[in-house]
């Protein structure tokens, strides 16, 4: 996988040939000196076999849904990013944690008398309490609206990371609108482990619902990923801030 660039100026005076005609101006480059169409590379696949994803055209929340999907898919493509599962992670962290509390405080209260096995039990409750107040306040504050983080390294004389965060929500229906999906992308661009900041970009996007779901509530997919792949583009090439 060739590494993607950043679009960078054409040079403001170009050198003609002989025949007094400028030559032809070159591809974008970064200072690794590495070339990439990145609008090629964010293209949907063309011809690619997909499976038909119907949903109840009525409720916002299955739409949305549906589109995260949908968005996990196309960003996890090999020749993109690699999805990163931290936030699920610590939330299936903590569930099982707590499952595991409740299950050990509840045989715990079952093998030991009574009396005896209060302040053991009370331990157990207040232990299941945190970890499940935990997960709910990291789903709310910590991970929020993010449906996708990922990440890539590219090579051209020096390891590149790009990191790419994406947030999703439904903007509600008004007398004249029907609800939308609203996209928010942040990207970083970095080199040197993070030290060395090459790029960044974010940019907001949203689009009705109709726009990808017709009456019977079937998804257009290539509409999506397409739509998906300008607002990626555009903060890639850093033309978003």
């Amino acid at each position: 996988m060739a590494p993607r660039t950043r679009k960078s100026a054409a040079s403001s005076s170009p050198a003609t040939d002989t025949n007094g005609d400028a030559p032809p101006s070159l591809p974008p480059q970064d200072d690794t000196g590495a070339v990439v169409d990145v609008d090629a590379l964010l293209a949907p696949a063309p011809g690619e076999e997909r499976e038909e994803v119907k949903v109840n055209n009525a409720s916002a929340t299955d739409m949305k849904h549906a589109c995260d999907d949908a968005l996990k898919r196309y960003l996890s493509r090999p020749d993109l990013f690699k999805q990163i599962h931290t936030h699920t992670d610590v939330r299936l962290a903590l569930g099982w944690l707590s499952v595991l509390v409740a299950g050990a405080t509840g045989l715990y209260g079952w093998r030991v008398p009574f009396e005896q096995s209060k302040p053991g039990v009370w331990a157990g409750v207040i232990v299941y309490i945190i970890l499940t107040v935990a997960q709910t306040l990291y789903a709310y504050f910590v991970e929020g609206d993010i449906v996708f983080v990922g990440k890539r390294k590219t090579f051209d004389k020096r390891i590149v990371t790009e990191r790419i965060t994406v947030t999703s929500r439904t903007t509600p229906s008004t007398p004249t609108s029907p609800p939308g999906y609203s996209l928010g992308l942040a990207y970083v661009r970095s080199a040197a482990g993070g030290k060395t900041l090459l790029g960044k970009g974010r940019a907001e996007e949203a689009r009705p619902y109709t726009d990808f779901f017709d009456e019977r509530g079937v998804m257009d997919q290539v509409r999506l990923e397409r739509w998906i792949a300008s607002i990626v583009s555009r903060v890639m090439d850093g033309k978003a801030q």
